[in-house]
């Protein structure tokens, strides 16, 4: 049987190269360089088997949506990646389960420019923690808290995709019939594969006066703009952005999963009024003066979200 070392220098010990690394795995701690001029933003994100991915998910997936949703918190205040550590812990050392989790982790390496620097193997229940680096021009990383009344409310992207994916995933969905592969494929992808929002860090530097990314529902995320920022915010259920294959499951209530479901890593953000959006981006709401989040053309069921402790 591999040791934990054997795992490590064997599938994780070749990604740590980039442009801030010093020193990356190999040593007791990784030494990073962040430009002049430039602040360094920190995040952590935790995924647990059967609470943030069902049982039995391929391990590709598994550490491709791990970096990914960790990355998303760069994306929400605007900061680059620059480097990340793993903190993997395994019910035994498995030396072909190592191997997809390295493939999906070299994708992800790719795709977010993000190299590994360091973190911990050790045994016990599936968990996989990343904490993310990440650097901004200082003084310019986007909070929650500079929403002001007048602002309108954006999003990036689509809505309710990832929690339709996870209804498919687990058979839990009330549809009498399975939609076509086409659909499925593009619903179960949007939840294992999230594409964190950094093409627009640029764009939120300059134009965005706050932000947070959608992983636990958009009314409840948004409701933290809102608290954060002291105000009021409107949304419009008729504005929110569906995809094509969600729209067509009328059955699984597209409107309830974009403003309940989470797990898309989205951005929702507030601009000032008269800012114009690029495609990609779409205006769903108002900020007013209040607190708290309403919907003004549906009745919700409240704006709570997922809470591991609910």
């Amino acid at each position: 049987m591999a040791s934990e070392f054997d795992l490590i220098y064997r599938h994780l010990a070749s990604f740590g190269a980039g442009p801030s690394v010093i020193l990356g795995v190999g040593d007791d701690a990784a030494s990073l360089r962040v430009r002049d001029g430039h602040e360094l933003l920190v995040s952590t994100d935790t995924l647990v088997e059967d609470r943030h991915f069902p049982v039995g998910t391929l391990p590709e997936h598994i550490a491709y949506r791990a970096v990914a949703t960790a990355v998303s918190d760069l994306a929400a205040m605007a900061a680059k990646p620059i480097a990340m550590t793993l903190a993997l812990t395994l019910p035994e050392a498995d030396d072909l389960w190592m191997h997809g989790f390295s493939m999906g982790l070299a994708s992800a390496v790719s795709d977010f420019g993000i190299p590994l620097v360091g973190g911990d193997l050790t045994r016990g229940p599936l968990c996989v923690s990343v904490t993310v680096m990440g650097e901004c021009p200082a003084g310019f990383a986007v909070r929650r808290s500079g929403a002001r009344v007048g602002d309108r409310l954006c999003v990036t992207g689509t809505l309710g995709d990832a929690a339709a994916g996870l209804l498919l995933i687990q058979g839990t969905s009330d549809l009498s019939e399975l939609p076509d592969i086409d659909t499925m494929e593009y619903l179960e992808h949007r939840f294992y594969r999230p594409a964190p929002a950094l093409m627009w860090c640029d764009w939120l530097r300059t134009h965005a006066t706050s932000a947070i990314d959608v992983s636990d529902g958009l009314l409840a995320d948004v409701t933290h703009i809102a608290h954060a920022s002291g105000v009021g915010i409107e949304i419009s259920a008729r504005a929110l952005p569906l995809s094509e294959p969600l729209a067509s499951l009328q059955a699984l209530d597209p409107i309830a999963l974009a403003l309940h479901g989470g797990d898309d890593y989205e951005l929702a953000f507030t601009v000032p009024p008269g800012t114009e959006l690029p495609a990609g981006l779409h205006c769903i709401g108002t900020v007013v003066d209040g607190d708290g989040v309403i919907c003004i053309d549906i009745a919700t069921t409240g704006v709570s979200g997922y809470d591991h402790f609910r």
